[in-house]
């Protein structure tokens, strides 16, 4: 691709940049930084029922799974800006074919065309 249609791409995946780093800071700031006992709302002397207790850790289990998640992004992002800068961007990471720029509207940050993405999945199920 040359740099001009390249732009577009690079805007679209600095804009979900941004917005995957606002959401893992949310994330930080309301769950992470937090006890159970301020998360819950309860600041008394008094300890959690273990029901309580088990509500919370896995409220604050999923929260990480959601950071997790949400730094993937971020990961996959900052590479996909990287395969721009390199000049490799929209090349297919499996066969080499150029990845059609419907699927890279859809997906900027992907690495296959979409017959070898589903041969990842299919790859994927098989083994798991």
């Amino acid at each position: 691709m040359v740099k001009k249609e390249l732009e577009p791409f690079r805007e679209m995946l600095l804009s979900k940049r941004k917005t995957v780093l606002e959401s893992i800071q949310h994330i930080e700031k309301d769950t992470l930084n937090k006890s159970q006992r301020e998360a819950s709302g309860d600041l008394s002397g008094y300890s959690y029922h273990m029901a309580d207790m088990a509500t919370d850790n896995f409220d604050t289990e999923f929260t990480l799974n959601l950071a997790s998640v949400e730094q993937r992004a971020l990961y996959e992002i900052d590479e996909a800006l990287k395969r721009i800068e390199e000049g490799t961007y929209g090349d297919c990471q499996s066969c080499g074919k150029k990845i059609s720029p419907q699927r890279l509207k859809a997906v900027p940050h992907t690495l296959y065309c979409v017959t070898c993405q589903e041969k990842e999945e299919k790859r994927s199920k098989e083994k798991g």
